[in-house]
């Protein structure tokens, strides 16, 4: 199948490009600028635009069997008004232009898998969360409910969508995990805050795993939470990772010093949700990394 993918140079973006070109695909990253295109994995040809404008770029989306909007920056930084407003036009903006470029009379032929997150379902304590469950009412809940409203016009055309409610990503070679593990590397690793909160995780291979089963499998539509089956609370990946790195993991990091440098952001990742990939589950997928103790030693070890 011929694949596009925005955000095609992020952490996500170039292993799922990768992936999915080893699987046989013929896949194209949308990128900002020729030299960003230079530095997409070999064998993954580009278009040059920007996604939050309208431009040329949207004219080639025709060509495309799947299209997979991966589009947004980094949501681990703080969160200053600025930066609250780049996280949500980078989402939006690029994913109604994206909806937009493809030609009314796409119907079924064209399949679009737009991200998501899990913080859509809000904060709900130890509350286990599937793709049913309710939408929260905070900044993040809210960028993810008008994120996937943009998506979902797409179904106007008669395409199929797949909003895919990613869980923190974890890999070797960038995202998340290479900012959790410094303090361990430091030997000041601990939980954060109290450690309580749940952590819905996912390992990139199963990631990429999952988005390849999602695109082919034609019965899946709506909602998708790209999650490991196995959550765990924050202190108890403390540990793990700890026992991996072979580092003490018994140094928190004091709430109020999270939410002074992190802001905003800071009290989601000190509250957490508790999500599971029912959906997936359900339709038969099968997890290479469930538990995290036993795949982090698959990331973090030479």
């Amino acid at each position: 199948m011929k694949i596009l993918i925005t955000g095609s140079n992020g952490f996500v973006g170039t292993n799922l490009g990768r992936f999915l070109l080893n699987e046989g695909h013929e896949v194209t990253g949308l990128v900002r600028t020729e030299a960003k295109g230079e530095t997409l994995p070999k064998g993954i040809s580009y278009v040059v635009g920007e996604g939050t404008k309208p431009g040329k770029w949207q004219e080639t989306v025709s060509g495309y069997d799947v299209l997979i909007n991966l589009a947004g920056v980094p949501i681990f930084k703080k969160w200053t008004p600025t930066y609250k407003r780049l996280l949500y036009d980078t989402r939006i903006l690029t994913t109604r232009n994206l909806v937009d470029a493809i030609p009314a009379e796409s119907g079924s032929s064209v399949t679009l898998l737009s991200t998501s997150a899990v913080g859509y379902y809000g904060f709900t304590g130890d509350e286990e969360l599937g793709e049913s469950s309710p939408p929260g009412d905070d900044f993040l809940a809210t960028l993810a409910l008008d994120w996937e409203g943009e998506a979902a016009k797409a179904r106007e055309k008669g395409v199929r969508v797949v909003i895919t409610r990613f869980g923190v990503v974890l890999g070797r070679d960038g995202g998340a995990l290479a900012q959790m593990i410094l303090p361990f590397r430091l030997f000041v690793g601990g939980p954060l805050g109290n450690g309580r909160q749940w952590f819905s995780w996912i390992h990139i291979e199963d990631l990429c795993r999952a988005a390849h089963f999602v695109m082919t499998d034609k019965e899946i539509s709506g909602p998708v939470n790209f999650t490991a089956p196995g959550p765990v609370r924050n202190r108890d990946l403390a540990r793990a990772i700890g026992k991996v790195l072979r580092r003490p993991s018994i140094m928190p990091a004091p709430a109020f010093m999270i939410r002074l440098l992190m802001g905003e952001f800071g009290s989601v990742i000190l509250t957490g949700q508790r999500v599971v990939p029912r959906l997936l589950q359900s339709q038969g997928f099968k997890f290479k990394f469930a538990d995290v103790e036993a795949s982090l030693p698959d990331l973090l070890t030479p």
